[in-house]
């Protein structure tokens, strides 16, 4: 699972980090996050002091360790978990590559958790990539007159995230993230519906794509995340789909 919040984190926001991340992780979950100050490395830290797993996702090349305050944390990270990046080494991070780094963490986890997140936080991207990948999505919620909690109460008032106040909360996302249709063959028939509902020539819009599929707005936009990460599929900016590929 992942979780993800802000890089200014108040002492409550790392707290409640680092006991959902040592939980979970004690118990046999991996825990995803971005290595950066604040939330992320409080995860990451409370995951290691369980002896457990846990992943981090660098917006530039694994032989640059970003933030170089972290650079003891993300040797112990690798050493016993796993440092990824999609950027060639030497690479330096962006304001762009952490926006794609985002997609990975929410792609990589079964559950994202928003900790802690200021009203424009970076992490309602990986939790808008969340909510679109169809993952279980949920937020710690915070004191309403904390700046700092306003991204989170955003995503359980406009993500339709669960409220998380505990581990156990966690644990029931993960039981919920396993979807129903577990069956290969009707994934593919399931992919091969909404691929067929696309044309590589005319944008569609979600709605539209449902009605010619025949599928939900929720599957339909959780269906589109993955054949979009499978390069079958592509949004432009207007926010319309086109398949990626010429329709059988």
């Amino acid at each position: 699972m992942a979780i993800v919040g802000a890089r200014a984190a108040t002492p409550y926001g790392e707290a409640v980090a680092a006991d959902l991340a040592a939980d979970l992780a004690a118990a046999g979950v991996a825990i995803v996050s971005g290595a950066a100050y604040g939330v992320d490395g409080a995860a990451h830290r409370a995951a290691l002091s369980a002896d457990g797993t846990t992943i981090a996702f660098l917006a530039g090349g694994v032989d640059r360790s970003y933030p170089r305050g972290h650079e003891g944390l993300l040797s112990r990270i690798a050493a016993t978990g796993c440092v990824v990046s999609e950027t060639p080494c030497g690479a330096a991070p962006t304001k762009w590559r952490f926006l794609s780094r985002n997609r990975l963490i929410a792609a990589s986890a079964d559950a994202v958790v928003v900790v802690e997140a200021g009203h424009r936080s970076g992490s309602l991207n990986t939790a808008a990539h969340a909510a679109q990948l169809g993952r279980a999505l949920g937020a710690v919620p915070g004191p309403v007159t904390s700046a700092a909690s306003a991204g989170s109460h955003r995503v359980l008032r406009e993500f339709g995230g669960v409220c998380v106040t505990s581990a156990e909360d966690v644990r029931e996302m993960l039981g919920a993230a396993v979807p129903p249709r577990q069956n290969a063959e009707g994934r593919t028939d399931e992919s091969s519906r909404l691929i067929d509902a696309l044309s590589p020539r005319t944008g569609r819009s979600v709605d539209e794509i449902a009605r010619r599929a025949g599928f939900s707005e929720s599957d339909t936009r959780a269906l589109l995340g993955l054949a979009e990460l499978d390069g079958r599929a592509a949004r432009s900016e207007d926010g319309l789909w086109r398949s990626s590929r010429p329709s059988r």
